[in-house]
């Protein structure tokens, strides 16, 4: 699978989770085993309206959906993976008015167990918010059912 196809697919799958398109959240990159989103800054993430700094649970949103999302990136063929487990420790608050990009990567593959690790971060990667690792149970490609297989590979257009 080449990243035009991978892009294409994390772009979908993306497409198809309400809380990402809600927060606005898209794909700006993705590759072999690592993926890169974007969280635009806005009203809806304000979690201090005095300080106009990003609430927490947006960040934690961004890294999920990073994490789970890379998945596909990983995998020869699409398959739903569930979050098993998501650790994030926070560096520091996001700043008001900039976008927050997070870098996943898949670190191991097993036959039952997928992990990542991820990066939040704004402007550069060395202005990081928060770090994560997240682990994703396989259920294989049979348990997905067929039509949404078909809408996140591109089979049904």
């Amino acid at each position: 699978m080449n990243d035009a196809i991978r892009f294409g697919r994390v772009g979908r799958f993306v497409g198809t989770l309400t809380h990402a398109t809600e927060l606005g959240i898209e794909v700006t990159d993705a590759t072999e085993n690592a993926l890169t989103l974007r969280l635009p800054y806005s009203e809806k993430i304000i979690g201090n309206p005095e300080s106009r700094v990003i609430h927490g649970g947006a960040i934690t949103t961004l890294m999920d959906t990073a994490c789970g999302s890379v998945v596909i990136c990983a995998l020869p063929e699409f398959e739903l993976c569930p979050t098993l487990d998501l650790r994030v420790d926070y560096m520091r608050a996001a700043e008001p008015d900039e976008p927050v990009y997070a870098h996943a990567e898949v670190y191991r593959v097993t036959r039952n167990i997928i992990f990542t690790r991820c990066e939040a971060y704004q402007g550069s990667r060395s202005r990081t918010v928060a770090n994560c690792v997240g682990t994703f149970m396989r259920i294989g490609p049979e348990a997905t059912p067929k039509s949404y297989r078909d809408l996140i590979t591109g089979e049904s257009e």
